[in-house]
């Protein structure tokens, strides 16, 4: 039996759930999160407005606020994602379910789109999704691509990538074109060395899939981008969702669909 949104969120806040979120609740459109502190966070911000492909904006919190309003007026960012990842100066110190013990009055959170939204839609088009097949997490990998850099933040793009049968890679194009808001179409198809992967098997986040004969790799920008952009800046502290494990807004996915 499907679990209700408030159900599997108080699950997570509770700590019952810190696993990857890859085909849960069902329909409710799914968010990376990055949190920095204010004086961090224009710079930030206008790195959205310059790499929106990457970095979708679903939402910015007001200083000082763990409370996505327009998303989620009930939710709190310090509880409410299944696993967090804490940054200094660029290294991955650990990672933790709830960041109570890390908050800070002038932290700002950013809510990016995620594609897990787009895979729902996906699937309702008669389309399979690998790593939800296999129980694993999305495979994602940094690219050669690199980011329109603002401020202190520069890197490379993250990409996340999802097999399909050469058949249906046009169909896969035309349903997530529909989803702008979290990541929209493909950026890139098939050939991965293009893009600076030299081995589909060795994922830098998530999990390897299998990727069948008469498939094809299609890779999609991703939100984990920021997490690879903080090795390359060393901010002196980000806070960001664990890969895979997804803040849950109260959003339908058909709100990010513009057809």
């Amino acid at each position: 039996m499907k679990q209700s949104l408030a159900t599997i969120r108080q699950d997570i806040r509770d700590g019952k759930w810190t696993e990857q979120t890859a085909g849960l609740a069902s329909g409710y459109t799914q968010a990376n999160l990055v949190i920095l502190p204010k004086a961090q966070a224009y710079d930030f911000l206008l790195f959205c407005q310059r790499n929106p492909k990457a970095c979708p904006l679903l939402e910015v919190t007001d200083v000082g606020s763990a409370v996505p309003k327009l998303t989620a007026p009930d939710a709190d960012l310090r509880f409410d994602v299944p696993k967090y990842c804490i940054y200094r100066q660029g290294k991955l110190m650990e990672e933790v379910t709830n960041i109570e013990a890390y908050w800070q009055d002038d932290f700002v959170a950013f809510l990016i789109g995620c594609s897990f939204t787009f895979e729902h839609a996906l699937m309702d088009n008669g389309l399979k999704i690998r790593h939800i097949e296999e129980g694993r997490n999305v495979p994602m990998y940094i690219t050669n691509i690199a980011c329109e850099p603002s401020g202190v933040f520069h890197g490379n793009m993250v990409v996340s990538m999802r097999p399909f049968h050469a058949k249906d890679v046009v169909r896969a194009v035309e349903v997530t074109s529909r989803f702008p808001s979290v990541h929209g179409s493909p950026l890139h198809i098939g050939l991965p060395e293009q893009i600076g992967i030299n081995n589909l098997l060795k994922p830098d986040f998530g999990d390897a899939v299998m990727v069948k004969e008469g498939e094809v790799p299609v890779f999609w920008a991703c939100g984990v981008t920021p997490q690879s952009i903080a090795m390359s800046s060393k901010p002196e502290l980000m806070i960001t969702h664990a890969p895979g494990h997804m803040f849950i807004t109260d959003m339908k996915d058909s709100h990010y669909s513009v057809l």
